[in-house]
């Protein structure tokens, strides 16, 4: 077994490979800016809306999406350890837990949900060159009646999308380093116009008590709502907010691979996490909360909210702002993930570079600009249901790691066909794929009354338990592992 040579199996190619300890690298500051490139996006900066024309206070709001992201960054740092430990890839990892072959069905699952992403940020950020546009050379901004069939957009909005899209392939097909330097350059960037827009928004408003008032916020979520209960939408936010990264809190060993220590990831993880997320979320909050004293209305999204600026040289600059914040997220945390986990589906013919062009198609077919076109359908049915699929996963690797592997892996056997973690023979954990669905199954019900808007009536408990649908799948599918694991052990595999 010690002389086996993993580049001789199907398992194996040079994307997935183990990273060699001179190759880990990455610093404390590369992680953080890291975090800092993927948080400072559109998303972030609009997360509060939904919070807030709920009934929240800024207050209440804010700490809504701190707290999400001190939670998330908890599972993440414990699902990089194994990264940064042996230097393997989060769809190499999941052979441990769920098989050789059976690792397929989970990391489609997390690949597929990141192509949804992936579509999102792409629309996002076409709208954007598209609205920005419109500012710099002065034509007028198609409405509905010039939508194309099928897509509901019209030949210049779905232009602009295909046009930004290609910026995102070009990249893909540059390769992982590539993504890397960009990241690290645009960090401290994105920090300077985020507070630049923060700085211009107070002052022309007229300070933050003017902006934060009670009278402000009142007028952002569209009048006094007096039947508002905080606990009764906590919950659900909350929820929504651990789901917003639950994505990479699976695959962040797709990055920690490249770390140099564990204290490297720890650190870089919280102080980039965290952090930005919680000031770019204020800095969407102060900024809408001021254009109500400025422009009479409040102004969610930041692509319209730049559009209103007269002067070209500003247009031109905020759209090359915007469309680098959105390039950043959208390379690290939608195409990484998908590629591994479709060059995992058939290593010998699919590398990271074709991974993530087939993440490019997937992201285009799902129609994004649907998906994104409602907060509502947004946070409750996008967010928390993907969090209920990724919480489950999450469960079975976090017991596998640490409660039955007591985080002791055989990288050697993770490329082996025969090996351990074939699980006889099959490539299937059958223990591990019973309790992923079964800790799926309890969010269903809730999940199909959001996603009809109430046709489908689920019971309370049921509806109860998908305001809590990450915490409640991940729990159930990490005990159940263990259970099933501990009454059928796996067969052993005897070496000579």
């Amino acid at each position: 077994m010690a002389g086996y040579d993993i580049t001789a199996s199907f398992l194996y190619n040079a994307d997935i490979a183990p990273v060699p300890a001179e190759r880990r690298t990455w610093g404390v500051w590369t992680i953080a800016a890291l975090w800092v490139g993927m948080a400072v996006c559109i998303t972030t900066y609009t997360l509060a809306a939904g919070l807030i024309s709920q009934g929240m206070s800024w207050r209440q709001a804010l700490f809504t999406v701190a707290l999400g992201n001190v939670i998330v960054v908890i599972p993440m740092v414990l699902n990089a350890h194994a990264g940064t430990r042996y230097g393997i890839p989060f769809p190499v990892l999941l052979r441990a837990s769920f098989g050789t072959l059976g690792a397929n069905v989970a990391a489609l699952m997390r690949g597929l949900v990141a192509c949804g992403w992936f579509g999102i940020q792409t629309w996002i950020g076409g709208s954007a060159i598209y609205t920005l546009h419109s500012v710099i050379f002065g034509f007028e901004r198609a409405g509905p009646d010039d939508a194309l069939p099928i897509l509901g957009l019209s030949a210049g909005q779905f232009g602009c999308f295909l046009l930004f899209w290609a910026v995102n392939i070009a990249l893909i097909l540059a390769g992982i380093q590539s993504i890397k330097w960009m990241q690290r350059l645009a960090a401290p960037f994105l920090i300077a116009v985020g507070l630049a827009l923060l700085y211009w928004g107070v002052t022309e408003a007229g300070g933050f008590g003017v902006v934060l008032s009670d009278e402000t916020v009142t007028r952002v979520r569209g009048g006094d709502v007096r039947t508002f209960s905080f606990w009764s939408a906590f919950w659900p936010n909350l929820t929504a907010m651990v789901g917003y990264w639950a994505t990479l809190s699976l695959n962040i060993p797709d990055f920690s691979r490249y770390a140099r220590s564990q204290g490297s990831q720890i650190a870089g993880q919280f102080l980039g996490l965290p952090t930005s997320m919680t000031l770019y979320s204020f800095i969407g909050i102060a900024v809408t909360c001021a254009t109500v004293v400025i422009f009479g209305t409040a102004i969610w999204d930041p692509v319209e909210l730049l559009g209103r600026f007269g002067n070209p040289v500003s247009v031109g600059f905020a759209l090359f702002a915007l469309s680098l914040a959105t390039l950043t997220t959208n390379l690290a945390a939608n195409v990484v993930s998908p590629a591994n986990d479709f060059s995992n589906l058939w290593p010998r013919m699919i590398s990271f570079k074709t991974g993530g062009v087939l993440t490019g198609i997937v992201g285009v077919l799902i129609f994004p600009w649907r998906l994104y076109s409602d907060l509502g359908n947004y946070i409750f049915t996008w967010l928390i249901g993907y969090s209920a699929l990724l919480g489950s996963i999450a469960g079975v690797m976090l017991a596998d790691y640490y409660v039955i592997r007591r985080r002791r892996l055989n990288v050697e056997e993770l490329y082996r066909p025969d090996g351990e973690y074939s699980y006889g023979g099959s490539g299937f954990n059958w223990r591990a794929l019973s309790a992923m669905v079964i800790g799926i199954l309890p969010n269903i019900p809730g999940f199909l009354e959001k996603a009809t808007n109430g046709r489908f009536n689920a019971l309370p408990l049921f509806d109860t338990l998908y305001t809590y649908a990450w915490f409640v799948s991940l729990a159930i599918a990490g005990v159940t592992h263990v259970l099933l694991t501990s009454i059928a052990p796996p067969p052993r595999t005897e070496r000579a």
